[in-house]
């Protein structure tokens, strides 16, 4: 338990720094440093590709050093860095360069942290332990967010003194892990982790990170439903709000949705995750109205529960199913592809949302949470 309150504490910390910054960097580029939006997409695409492709590589290369804290303890510190140049930044190059080595540090300790968090809980009390991280991580967010409207709120404009502000936070979650605890055991490195394949990977893991894959396709970037409900006449004061109610309720549903998985089973969990984000989108998509904003309102509360019952249950989920000697690997692989899904989608959802109208970007999210939800229950 000392390291998983370890791991969460130093999340809840790294959240909140990352979320005092994130929703204002886009407007530090375009107002600013005078980028254009096509070079915020630019940035963030490539950051977040690489935050993906890297996952299952750290994953890979913990599993062979029989070591999870070092690439740990260097994700976070990337992330630290990543905020010291955003601030020191007077051109969109260094914001690049600032994000690159952000989502660098994510990609890098992702899976070993979590493969931490699996061997530092018992099996019956993995959902337990993955939920109270993911409860600490969006509290982390939650604040951030909030700590974000109340210093932009007090000083308009002024990026920089918010992103100097949360180089605290990231700096202390950095220290803590220095008192996380090693659990992994050399006697773990076996011959099968030397050359990863896929089909030396169970079967049910396999199904299960198809599933995923299938999933990811339709869960195109939060930045949609944002940008639905401020088309709906939603100010950017309220578009914040939102956000953090999201994350609000992302927090207070993530310890209850790991302990049922645990008791109840990780599938019932997320065949209800994903239908409530299919119930989410179509609502998104077709129920929403100017004149009932408190619609609104309620669907990112329910896009906080359903993010909620997959999160942390699907990494409970991977770690159950995978072989202990492949548990980073396996799920630093969950990550990557789930990342990879979410460039396409997001690209679908583009063209959707231009070409014909939100109503058919959002309505095929809401299809294939269904179609996952199906084969999920079908086939795992």
């Amino acid at each position: 338990m000392r390291n998983i309150i370890l791991l969460g504490l130093t999340s809840l910390l790294t959240d909140i720094s990352s979320e005092m910054v994130y929703p204002l960097l886009p407007f530090f580029l375009v107002s600013s440093l005078g980028a254009s939006p096509a070079i915020l997409g630019l940035i963030e695409g490539v950051a977040e590709s690489l935050a993906s492709l890297l996952k299952v590589v750290s994953g890979y290369i913990s599993d062979r050093a029989g070591r999870r804290k070092p690439l740990t303890i260097l994700g976070y510190a990337g992330s630290a860095l990543g905020k010291l140049l955003l601030y020191l930044a007077g051109s969109w190059v260094v914001v690049f360069a600032a994000r690159i080595v952000d989502r660098f540090g994510k990609g890098i300790r992702t899976a070993p942290r979590d493969a931490l968090i699996a061997e530092s809980s018992s099996s019956g009390g993995r959902g337990r332990a993955f939920g109270l991280h993911r409860a600490m991580d969006s509290a982390g967010a939650a604040i951030g967010v909030l700590l974000a409207f109340m210093l932009i709120s007090a000083a308009p404009n002024d990026f920089r003194r918010v992103f100097l502000w949360s180089l605290i936070p990231a700096v202390l979650g950095v220290i803590l892990l220095f008192f996380v605890r090693e659990t992994r055991l050399q006697d773990h490195r076996t011959a099968t982790i030397q050359r990863f394949r896929w089909r030396v990977l169970p079967a049910k893991l396999r199904a299960f990170l198809i599933i995923s894959l299938l999933f990811s396709l339709g869960n195109s970037s939060n930045a949609f439903l944002l940008l639905r409900a401020r088309a709906l006449h939603v100010d950017p004061a309220q578009i914040l709000l939102l956000y953090l109610v999201y994350n609000i309720s992302y927090a207070l549903f993530s310890y209850p949705a790991g302990r049922v998985s645990d008791v109840l089973g990780r599938k019932m969990v997320l065949v209800a995750g994903y239908i409530l984000f299919a119930v989410v989108y179509f609502g998104f998509a077709f129920f929403v109205d100017p004149e009932r904003t408190w619609i609104t309102w309620a669907l990112f509360i329910l896009y906080g529960i359903y993010s909620a019952f997959t999160d942390g249950v699907e990494k409970a989920l991977v770690s159950d199913l995978a072989p202990v000697e492949m548990r980073g690997t396996a799920i630093g692989l969950h990550a990557t592809l789930v990342g990879i899904g979410l460039l396409p989608a997001s690209l679908i959802a583009g063209q959707l949302w231009t070409q014909i109208g939100p109503e058919a970007a959002l309505g095929l999210g809401g299809l294939t949470g269904f179609v996952a939800a199906i084969a999920l229950a079908l086939l795992l």
